[in-house]
């Protein structure tokens, strides 16, 4: 039995063109578009019509950088598979690639099977994996190759974060060679973890504990730094680069010294950056806490080269690290040590909504919001044309969304797991109206239509920027 849809008379928005166009679908796939009032949009017949006049007709999200129930400092992210998709669905969000993590002494199978058995059967929408890797020896190089003949292509590695998951130069060096070998990509988080560890200490000592502190330790040189370093080793290992979670003026101006050297090196952001900044670290009565992530937020002054890198490409990508913990009884692990507080925010539900709202800032234009929330994420970690645009062949992974339609995020209101939205009480224009993942219609006129299981494992090729 062939299923088959028509969205009539919408705003077709890719990462390359806007038309108003009817969209038809067939068997979970883009089968053909038309210009709307045309004799091929009028000839275009189905079992169900959604009227989506008025509205943008956008793909898709893809979020490619989300921890669900990822083991941290004592805890677990509060989001399961379960909870965390559908809640990405509700934004508009029609794929994630989330983190499967390799222990110390434990083989990267262990770990990329680890995460399939918490994922399978509980997904609302589509989803892959990348692998953190934490342990770098010759039985781990062997493994990287096989996961990417499966599908696993990207690789992440921290600079951050000794005796958890850091790698120390050489064993990112030679993971770096590896990549250049097998067309693997290799993520990193590029901030100088030991020297952190050090100002950490120090500031302890002087009775610095509120969450203020963690931002003023993790100073934006030492991303910098990192995120040089990083790139003169992935030179040395004529590797491939890309560095998650960009959030200091002077990270990006490695970035762009490299791209100018014509190095493949290539940078995500996310919207706490872009949004938040280190005034809400500040906030009085360990309310700062809800604010802790790594990097951290920086001084509002840096936003402005942010948005300046996403509008020339020195970043290409905004996803969200989406890793949530509740403020009461998580976020509080670290009330008088700063050090304490796990790191993390919640954001899969708000990224699309954030985006559109710097649209209508005149940050970026309507394209390119499309292009770092759908089509670069799906080219960076090869899932494009399947994921990320809306063309003959691709899923249909298709977005409504509303672009008059005001909203207030809220956590009264929001569907992710926690007790708290980073954006509480912000005002923003846009809101996704429906949601259609590989045909099937999972958020229907604000409506959740979904269920568990809908979503199934991607597998992905490798970094199509890189072929």
């Amino acid at each position: 039995m062939s299923s088959r849809t028509v969205i009539r008379g919408g705003l077709v928005i890719t990462a390359s063109d806007e038309m108003h166009a009817d969209v038809l679908i067939e068997d979970g796939r883009i089968a053909a578009l038309a210009a709307s009032g045309t004799p091929a949009a009028e000839a275009f017949t189905a079992e169900r019509v959604i009227d989506a006049a008025g509205k943008y007709v956008i793909p898709g999200g893809v979020d490619a950088h989300t921890h669900m129930e990822l083991p941290f400092g004592g805890t677990f992210a509060s989001d399961t598979f379960e909870t965390g998709t559908r809640a990405a669905a509700w934004g508009g969000t029609t794929t994630i690639v989330d983190f499967a993590v390799q222990s110390v002494g434990q083989s990267l199978r262990e770990g990329l099977d680890a995460w399939h058995a918490k994922a399978e059967g509980n997904c609302a929408i589509d989803y892959g994996f990348h692998m953190i890797v934490s342990d770098v020896h010759d039985e781990t190089l062997k493994e990287m190759d096989l996961l990417v003949e499966e599908g696993v292509t990207s690789f992440k590695q921290f600079m951050a974060y000794p005796g958890v998951f850091y790698s120390d130069d050489g064993q990112i060096l030679r993971a770096m060679q590896r990549s250049a070998d097998n067309g693997g990509l290799i993520m990193m988080h590029a901030e100088n973890g030991i020297a952190i560890d050090v100002l950490v200490e120090q500031a302890l000592a002087r009775g610095e504990t509120d969450p203020r502190f963690h931002g003023e330790v993790r100073k934006a040189l030492l991303e910098a730094e990192a995120t040089h370093r990083a790139i003169k080793l992935a030179q040395v290992a004529g590797a491939p680069l890309y560095v998650v979670h960009v959030s200091a003026a002077e990270a990006i101006a490695e970035l762009a010294r490299a791209r100018d050297e014509g190095l493949p090196v290539y940078g995500e952001t996310c919207p706490q950056y872009l949004f938040l900044s280190t005034d809400n670290l500040a906030e009085p009565d360990f309310e700062g806490a809800k604010y802790v992530c790594s990097t951290p937020l920086r001084p509002k002054e840096h936003q402005a080269a942010l948005w300046r890198g996403l509008r020339t490409n020195d970043l290409q990508v905004v996803s969200t690290d989406h890793c949530p913990f509740c403020f009461v009884g998580q976020k509080e692990l670290g009330r008088g040590d700063f050090s304490k507080i796990p790191n993390g925010l919640p954001g899969v539900e708000n990224r699309m909504d954030l985006l559109h709202q710097a649209v209508v800032d005149g940050h970026i234009s309507r394209r390119r919001w499309i292009e770092i929330a759908c089509a670069t994420p799906a080219r960076m970690f090869g899932m494009y044309p399947k994921k990320g645009t809306i063309a003959p062949g691709a899923d249909a992974d298709v977005v409504l969304y509303d672009p008059q339609a005001e909203q207030v995020l809220s956590a009264e209101t929001h569907h992710m797991n926690v007790d708290y939205s980073a954006y509480e009480g912000r005002r923003i224009t846009g809101r996704v109206d429906t949601v259609l993942s590989r045909g099937e219609v999972v958020i229907k006129e604000r409506e959740y239509t979904g269920h568990a299981g809908h979503g199934v494992y991607t597998p992905r090729s490798t970094c199509q920027y890189l072929n």
